[in-house]
Formats: structure tokens, C-alpha cells, sequence
């Protein structure tokens, strides 16, 4: 089998996505992550008690709820990167900036990975195995790509779904009972 092109768009990636991180940094890169889960926690904490002001501003319900999203989301991300920003490059700056360095080209590497494996999910799910185009058919890197896909997907629940939904669902309080009171004991 001879490489193909999707060997090296897989190569590509994961060398652009490496690079990318060693110039960076791992600190940057996870914190850079975790930013964008502080936001997405915040605007999902902050939406239920911010609704209510922004819909006294606006008339329309879809524009109120964007506004708290949006505003929320990109307000917090806005200041939790600018402190991540600074932490990060005092990390570079200081005697382990090689190894934050080291560790984000490792980082990127994998990120690189698992992007094309998503890509390629999609991909074989799309197009059936029998129209594939050789270059995907006969890649050498099918295999990984395929094996890290099947774990990828063996990592995610039955139906996930109802697993996020139920998460991000809580029970209503009764009309009498006080929102913080633990639910009753049945049995």
C-alpha cells in the first residue's frame, strides 16, 4: 500500500496542530480549554438569574436569551483568557518554558490525532465503504484512524443524548416547597 492523501492530511494536521501548541505552550493550550469551560459553566449558572433583567431591555424572548448567552459566554471567556494569557506566559518565560514547550508539541500531536479521527468518523459514516475513494480505501493510516475512532466511540455512553439531557435537567421544586429543600425520601 502506498501512502495516500489522506495519510497526509493526517500527517499535516497533526504537525500544524503540534506546531502550533509548542509555540503556545501546554499551559496556554490547557488553559485555554479549561476558559472555554469556565464560560460554558458560568452561562449555564448565570441564565436563569439573568433572564429575567434582560427581558425588562428587550421584547422579544429569542433576542433576551441570546443577549444572556452571548454577553454571558463571551464575557467570561474574555476575562478568564486574559488571566490565562498571563499565567501561561509567565510559565513560558520562567526555566520550564522547554518542557510547557515539549509538552504542548505532544498535546498537538494528539489533538491533530484525534481531529482527523473525528473527521474520518464522519466520513465513514457518509460515504459507504464501497464508494470510497482509493486514496481513503487503501490508506495506511485507516487503521489507526479507525481503531482510535472505535475506542473514541466506545468512550461514549448508550445514548448520550438522554445522559446530557438528564444532566442538565434538574427537577422543578413543588408549589409549597422552597427551591433549596432536598427532595423528599420515598420507599
Amino acid at each position: 500500500m502506498p501512502i495516500t492523501l489522506l495519510d497526509f492530511i493526517l500527517i499535516g494536521v497533526m504537525l500544524v496542530s503540534a506546531l502550533l501548541a509548542m509555540i503556545r505552550g501546554f499551559m496556554r493550550e490547557v488553559l485555554s480549554i479549561a476558559a472555554w469551560v469556565i464560560a460554558a459553566v458560568a452561562t449555564l449558572y448565570a441564565y436563569s438569574r439573568l433572564l429575567p433583567y434582560a427581558k425588562s431591555y428587550f421584547n422579544n424572548d429569542i433576542l433576551a436569551a441570546g443577549a444572556v448567552i452571548g454577553g454571558t459566554f463571551l464575557g467570561t471567556l474574555l476575562i478568564v483568557s486574559i488571566i490565562t494569557v498571563r499565567f501561561s506566559d509567565m510559565v513560558l518565560d520562567s526555566r520550564v518554558g522547554a518542557l510547557d514547550r515539549t509538552l504542548g508539541f505532544l498535546f498537538g500531536l494528539g489533538r491533530g490525532l484525534i481531529i482527523v479521527v473525528v473527521a474520518f468518523l464522519f466520513f465513514a459514516w457518509l460515504v459507504p465503504p464501497r464508494t470510497q475513494p482509493s486514496w481513503v480505501a487503501n490508506a495506511k493510516s485507516r487503521v489507526v484512524l479507525q481503531s482510535t475512532g472505535d475506542w473514541l466511540i466506545s468512550m461514549l455512553p448508550d445514548d448520550p443524548e438522554s445522559t446530557i439531557l438528564k444532566r442538565l435537567k434538574r427537577p422543578k421544586p413543588d408549589e409549597g416547597e422552597p427551591p433549596d429543600a432536598p427532595p423528599e425520601q420515598r420507599g
